[in-house]
């Protein structure tokens, strides 16, 4: 029997239990072993829970339990969670988190500290919740050069944004209802913001470069400025406006960002919808490859944390290779980076904006008050320089998403 224990139960931590428990047959089935939840540490009491019994409040149960072999890291955050990891692996115990937090800021130190203690750290979970995406990386795609990783990873705003596109409804109103459904949380900062979604690119380019890439260092724009309006040009467009977390590395051009863009129906993320997610991988001899599912979600991110509970249960006293440097590199190149740009003036800054920016079509859909159109493909660079001489002139933008 190998027994597993697991910081934090409340919906991931529940959620990987009950996968663990209740599919121990099939997973018994890949390891050849029992796996058992032998612990589960919380600070609360849940009286009347099927599994009350194994409720522990002191970490110190679980790490210095030689009995436990594997933990399952869902607290979140990176406070009590960074100083709970690190006791496990420096016990010898692996850890499959689901903690896009602490992946994001100190997956390379939890990496190198897994391998000084002949244990393991994995973290599939982390990014797209129970899609299949951090293996792949490390693994089946291997032969290829990456030119780029790019995805919704966020179902919170691709839920907002789909309402807003489906229902003509404005961003408030969305939000409220999505906060109403469990979609958004009471703070819902991180996604309408863009930083989840930060993180997470950080974390597969970082895979892809094999070198640590902060997230702090990406260019990171949410979604709280597109409006109703932005949706009626988008339509005139034929297009859709997502949230896209994209790591390009393609004609001597390396960066990272997070930033809505528009995209046409023929791209595959055009029609990824709701609280779902996607990831698009392009390499140079596989071409494009959509990894596609549930981003988020109770069961759905648990089938991730247990998928790595199952390799780190079939390699016990071993490290689980993952070449991921604490070397730390940024990706400077968005400045040069081109691309077409739709942009929305206010009426009395047309005769300016004109003459800042190259106009290559005009946009209207009835709304007199303002000027919209489409740049010319112009670098990033360019883009912020006119946009800064419009000031407040400039009332919207998003990027274009175009596909080669």
């Amino acid at each position: 029997m190998i027994n597993v224990a697991v910081f934090g139960y409340g919906t991931v931590g529940s959620g990987t239990v009950e996968v663990l428990m209740n599919n121990g047959d099939v997973i018994e089935g890949f390891v050849h072993d029992r796996i058992n939840v032998k612990s589960i540490l919380d600070l609360r009491d849940f009286p009347g829970d099927k599994y009350e019994s194994r409720i522990v409040h002191d970490v110190d149960e679980i790490v210095n339990d030689p009995e436990i072999s594997i933990i399952c890291e869902t607290m979140g955050g990176t406070g009590a969670a960074y100083k709970f990891t690190k006791m496990a692996l420096e016990a010898g115990k692996s850890v499959c988190t689901s903690n896009k937090e602490m992946v994001a800021a100190h997956g390379a130190e939890m990496i190198a500290l897994a391998k000084a203690h002949n244990c393991s750290y994995k973290f599939e979970a982390s990014v797209g919740g129970g899609i299949p995406i951090i293996r792949p990386l490390e693994t089946s795609l291997t032969a290829d050069v990456i030119l780029s990783v790019c995805g919704i990873v966020n179902g919170t705003t691709n839920y907002m944004l789909t309402k807003m596109d489906k229902e003509g409804a404005d961003f408030d109103a969305v939000l409220k209802e999505a906060q109403a459904n469990g979609y958004a949380e009471a703070d819902p900062t991180a996604d309408i913001e863009g930083f989840d979604a930060c993180r997470k690119i950080a974390i597969l380019a970082s895979l892809v470069y094999k070198k640590t890439v902060k997230y702090e260092d990406i260019h990171t724009e949410g979604i709280k400025n597109i409006s109703a309006r932005d949706m009626k040009y988008a339509s005139q467009l034929g297009r859709k406006i997502k949230l896209l977390a994209r790591y390009e590395s393609n004609n001597n051009i390396r960066y990272a960002i997070v930033a809505p863009f528009l995209l046409t129906p023929d791209n595959p993320l055009y029609h990824v919808d709701d609280v779902f997610n996607a990831i698009k991988v392009t390499g140079n001899m596989l071409g494009e490859a959509m990894f596609y599912g549930k981003g988020a979600g109770k069961l759905a991110t648990a089938s991730a944390v247990a998928s790595d509970v199952v390799e780190c249960a079939k390699n016990i006293g071993k490290h689980i290779e993952c070449e991921l440097s604490e070397e730390v590199v940024s990706f400077t190149d968005l400045d040069v980076s081109k691309k077409r740009f739709f942009v929305r003036v206010g009426a009395e800054v047309t005769a300016e904006a004109k003459a800042a920016l190259p106009v290559e079509e005009e946009v209207k859909v009835g709304f007199y008050d303002e000027f919209a159109f489409v740049t010319k493909k112009i670098s990033e660079a360019e883009f912020e320089k006119a946009k800064n001489e419009l000031g407040t002139g400039v009332l919207n933008y998003i990027r274009m998403e175009d596909r080669e």
